[in-house]
């Protein structure tokens, strides 16, 4: 695809969207009807896949060829990769539980596995994209642990993909971390959200270390409270974040001066509409996207 700018939502299947984004028939196909608005979407299903030291839960094949059929072949998927690659130690039930190391983290098994589910989806992928949590100390014991370990993954990486980095360390956002990234060819992931710092002088001050693509995911800090507000029904805006997707449209515009291209996944927690949110957004860019 030659075009630079993709926006599309965070997950799809919402009942609330009907009548913004998928009509009223009692049944169905969210993802066809949703493909038919938007040319992306972010999968964060295949995410989930760490239950235990043998239980990795990969991509159902027969759901991944659904999704297939589902949409033309100028659509694509973002994929947040399972997180049985990315999580350090398994999560701990109680803060006082000892840390278990998890056998899988960086794993090109778990890899290669994932890709082949994902296959029927080849020519449809765009960033996937590696989500690390926050690593403290006794997960890591510094970024140049982190850094170490990543890039003997990485180097291993198969070419064709493009292959998307998320930290929620905000302590690794520096030169170091991005100079990494370029050298290897890795794109960040810009996650406006949670802890996370604003993502806007973040990208004004690391613009000429990007590659070629970058991705910006806009969440909101608040989770559970706007969960409290929409009471889970996505279909108004709730909280506007003006000032927020002024600094997002400053930033596309600038990327898309310097030729890169640009993926933006949307989530309800941000707003609390995601097609809304998209569609503010576009009317500061002028309709693009």
């Amino acid at each position: 695809m030659d075009q630079q700018l993709h926006i599309g939502t965070c997950s799809w299947k919402y009942d609330s969207w009907r009548g913004l984004v998928y009509s009223d028939a009692p049944r169905i196909n969210y993802l066809a009807e949703y493909a038919e608005r938007y040319d992306c979407v972010e999968v964060d299903q295949w995410f989930w896949s760490l239950y235990g030291p043998e239980k990795v839960v990969l991509p159902k094949p027969a759901v991944v060829e659904e999704y297939a059929l589902s949409v033309p072949d100028s659509f694509r998927f973002g994929v947040k990769m399972p997180n049985a690659l990315t999580l350090s130690h398994f999560r701990q039930a109680r803060k006082t539980d000892p840390l278990e190391p998890n056998p899988h983290f960086l794993s090109m098994d778990v890899l290669s596995r994932t890709l082949d589910r994902l296959e029927p989806l080849h020519g449809r992928l765009g960033p996937l994209m590696f989500q690390f949590g926050y690593l403290n100390r006794q997960k890591m014991s510094s970024q140049a642990e982190f850094l170490d370990r990543l890039g003997t993954f990485v180097a291993q990486l198969p070419t064709g993909y493009t292959w998307c980095v998320e930290t929620r360390n905000p302590n690794y956002l520096n030169d170091r971390y991005f100079t990494f990234l370029r050298d290897h060819r890795l794109s960040h992931v810009f996650l406006q959200g949670y802890y996370m710092p604003p993502i806007f002088g973040l990208y004004e001050k690391h613009a000429d270390q990007l590659t070629d693509n970058m991705v910006v995911r806009l969440h909101g800090p608040d989770r559970e409270g706007i969960e409290k507000k929409t009471k889970k029904d996505w279909s108004r805006i709730i909280d506007p974040r003006d000032a927020d997707l002024d600094g997002v449209a400053a930033i596309l515009e600038d990327a898309r001066v310097r030729r890169r291209t640009q993926w933006v996944f949307v989530n309800n927690h941000f707003e609390g509409c995601a097609p809304l949110t998209i569609e503010r957004l576009r009317e500061r860019l002028g309709g693009e996207g």
